[in-house]
């Protein structure tokens, strides 16, 4: 491991719940075993989605040895875009905070992806387009030759075990702190707007930042950002892209009217407020290819502050037919409950749709897929704690539990040292 990389540990001590879309959560913090807390949000289910400082979900992986379900949708081969799946499994992006300071993703890195290349389609952590999108320490960025060729390494990794890649691109917006980028400048968010959340550095715990309006440059340089960033992860060797659009994340502030308060093209109604994702989409799909790109959506999700309100549906029943129009390669969805609205987006989007469902269960991974509400259903703990996760699926077999203090930062602990079932 680089002796640049993060050698953070975390450790859980919950607080107080929340409800939205009808799941109960709770918060609570991760703690350094220094005393510097981070708040987090857990959802007591059984898969770990991407995560955020305030996400965890999926505590509760008791009884494994007695789930039985049928698995014969999931093992039905799949084109996504321009790669052809083995099966309907797929790795969720997970944030692990072990990239190097300069954001390079190190051999490490190689090592985890490579591990998990059995689930077919691997969806990185989220990758800064630019130092202005970078929202936690020891993220990964994908803007420089530096991290074009650490991202390689990841890639060749990956291929090597027969899977195929995907590099999330991922801009925090204003959940940052000016100590956790290379340049140090306040955030960037469609309004003034602050988070109020707790962000950790390497001094600790601090309040969100006060973010900077984005001026109508800034907009065009962000699409600019992630349009290199595309051009780089292609570069680097991956197979395609996943745009974040979710987790109260800078494309999930301009939906949303608490932290989009702009009264020009990008905010007010549910048009404007879509412009902003539609036009980056636009642009990553012209740089790349459509069929190389998918987007990440998380309709009514409360992260970051975020509160989409009353409208949530009808801004969520626009932008999606719009970005349909552009025939990306897939649609991700963080669902949290409304299936109404999720049977809305399967019938609108023409191609590949990924669903993770917060709360879902082993014996329920098949459901959606069954149902024809999805078509690829990724995994997120699962997959982080082990890597043959799709193996020990279809053969039923045990699944090791993850250990939530090495979730985030550190170095192999928990991060390459889960064993695979011959070694278990």
């Amino acid at each position: 491991m680089s002796t640049n990389a993060s050698t953070t540990s975390y450790q859980h001590a919950t607080t107080k719940t929340v409800t939205a879309g009808g799941v109960d959560y709770a918060y609570g913090e991760l703690g350094t075993g220094t005393g510097v807390p981070v708040v987090f949000l857990t959802h007591l289910a059984a898969n770990l989605d991407n995560w955020d400082p305030r996400l965890v979900d999926g505590l509760n992986l008791t009884n494994q040895r007695n789930f039985s379900m049928t698995t014969k949708h999931l093992q039905q081969p799949l084109t996504v875009g321009r790669v052809e799946l083995p099966h309907r499994l797929a790795m969720a992006p997970m944030t692990r905070n072990r990239a190097q300071r300069d954001g390079t993703p190190g051999p490490l890195a190689a090592a985890y992806y490579g591990q998990r290349a059995s689930l077919g389609m691997v969806i990185t952590e989220g990758s800064q387009p630019s130092g202005d999108g970078q929202g936690y320490p020891n993220t990964p960025g994908i803007y420089t030759q530096a991290h074009i060729d650490g991202w390689r390494t990841v890639a060749d990794a990956v291929h090597a075990g027969g899977g195929s890649l995907f590099i999330q691109l991922m801009h925090a917006g204003r959940m940052s702190h000016p100590d956790n980028t290379p340049h140090h400048r306040p955030p960037l968010a469609p309004s003034a707007i602050k988070a109020n959340q707790d962000m950790y550095t390497a001094d600790g715990a601090k309040k969100s930042a006060l973010p900077r309006e984005m001026s109508l440059e800034d907009i065009r340089q962000t699409i600019a950002d992630f349009r290199h960033a595309a051009a780089s992860a292609i570069a680097a060797g991956a197979d395609g892209v996943e745009i974040h659009g979710a987790n109260g994340y800078l494309l999930h502030q301009f939906l949303s009217p608490n932290a989009n308060h702009r009264t020009d093209a990008y905010g007010g109604s549910v048009e404007n407020r879509s412009r902003f994702i539609i036009e980056l989409a636009t642009a990553v799909a012209d740089e790349i290819g459509a069929d190389r790109v998918g987007i990440r959506l998380s309709p009514g999700m409360p992260l970051g502050g975020i509160q989409e309100g009353d409208g949530v549906r009808d801004q969520y029943r626009h932008l999606v037919p719009e970005l349909a129009k552009l025939n990306l390669a897939f649609l991700d969805v963080f669902h949290v409950g409304d299936d109404e609205l999720l049977r809305e987006f399967r019938a609108a989007w023409p191609t590949a749709l990924l669903v993770v469902r917060v709360g879902r269960s082993r014996e329920e991974l098949a459901h959606d897929v069954e149902n024809g509400l999805a078509d690829v259903v990724p995994l997120g703990r699962w997959a982080l704690a082990n890597p043959d996760a799709a193996e020990r699926i279809f053969s039923d077999a045990p699944l090791n539990e993850p250990d939530p203090a090495t979730f985030y930062g550190g170095d192999a602990t928990g991060y390459t040292d889960y064993p695979a079932l011959a070694r278990a």
